[in-house]
Formats: C-alpha cells, structure tokens, sequence
C-alpha cells in the first residue's frame, strides 16, 4: 500500500504542512505512521479523509469539530452499511452452497 510524506499530502490539499498537521491532531480517525527517517507518513485511507475534511472546511464551512463529527457520522454509516451487505451476501453464499448437491450432507 502507498504512503504519502507530509508535503506530498500538503501539496495535494493546496494547504501548508502545518495545516496537515493541525488536522492530524484533531482528527482522531488519522493515524500517521513515522518511516524510518522520523517523517510522517499516510496511508491512502488518511488522505480520503484529508481530502474529505477539507471539503467539509473550506466548501460546506463547517468547523473542525463539526467536520469531525460529520466524518464520524459518515464512517459509522458506511461501516454499517457495509456490514449489512457482507451479512446478507454471507447469507446468500450459504443458501447456495446448501442448494447444490454435496454441500451438506443429507440428514
């Protein structure tokens, strides 16, 4: 997986390091990683929120916490969601495994 130093996420936002920073440490659901060298580094999932967060900042002109309640409520959303469909699709996978012949035995 990519990971992105601080100015390449800088550069990619339009905003300053220290901007990225800053929302690194009021955004909890950011977990920069240090390389090697002591540099910060992102994963592409840090940069969707980045690059989310901004939007809700500068477009919808929330605040910062505001912003980061509406991450919060979108992520949790999504995660639900996303656990509904893997349940159903589990459901339907298990329902044909026992419709063919051989995937249980019968009774």
């Amino acid at each position: 997986m990519k990971s992105y130093a601080i100015g390449e996420v800088a550069r990619l936002l339009n905003v300053k390091p220290y901007v990225v920073r800053y929302w690194e440490q009021e955004i909890p659901l950011i977990q920069a990683r240090r390389d090697s060298g002591g540099r910060h580094c992102y994963s592409e999932r840090d940069v969707e929120i980045f690059i989310r967060l901004k939007y809700l900042l500068y477009e919808r002109k929330f605040t910062v916490e505001g912003a980061r309640e509406e991450l919060y409520r979108e992520l949790s959303g999504k995660s639900q969601d996303l656990h509904a469909l893997v349940s159903n699709l589990r459901n339907e996978l298990m329902d044909l495994y026992f419709s063919v012949p051989g995937g249980k035995e019968e009774e």
